[in-house]
């Protein structure tokens, strides 16, 4: 599935071709707080695995998500930005309205994701806190790139 949705001058793509994958590297790297130090070879990886959706004013990249899943009843939503100099442009709603979306096409039973400062933007579009987070667990190692570069 390749897709294509345009608002204004900005565009929404899910052809991986048309990904700038230096320039995800280097946000998540240096910008995020959940990938600090993350290496290319992972960043190809990761974004070869996922559905990934590409948002563009032109051929420009401005901003990235991840989702993780097995594309009938799960998805993980992950690695989600917007550049600095394209923020303050209704990019990110944008963006999750797309995924949204393909959560509904697809019949999704469910999509988890984890933040830490965007709590406001996700529950525009449904998310909430777990109701029964004692029923998850996980093994984290939120460290794990800048370990190995140490």
């Amino acid at each position: 599935m390749t897709t294509a949705i345009f608002e204004g001058p900005f565009s929404i793509s899910t052809d991986n071709s048309k990904l700038d994958i230096p320039l995800i590297q280097r946000f998540l790297s240096q910008d995020s707080y959940w990938a600090k130090d993350i290496p290319i070879d992972v960043v190809e990886r990761m974004i070869a695995g996922s559905l990934c959706f590409g948002v563009y004013k032109g051929d420009a990249q401005a901003g990235f998500a991840r989702l993780v899943t097995d594309k009938a009843t799960f998805a993980y939503l992950c690695d989600v930005f917007i550049l600095p100099e394209y923020r303050g442009q209704g990019l990110s709603k944008f963006l999750m309205r797309v995924i949204m979306d393909y959560f509904e096409s697809q019949q999704l039973r469910r999509i988890l994701l984890a933040t830490q400062d965007a709590h406001g933007l996700y529950a525009q579009f449904g998310f909430k806190p777990l109701e029964e987070p004692q029923r998850y667990m996980a093994v984290g190692k939120p460290d794990l790139y800048t370990k190995k570069q140490s």
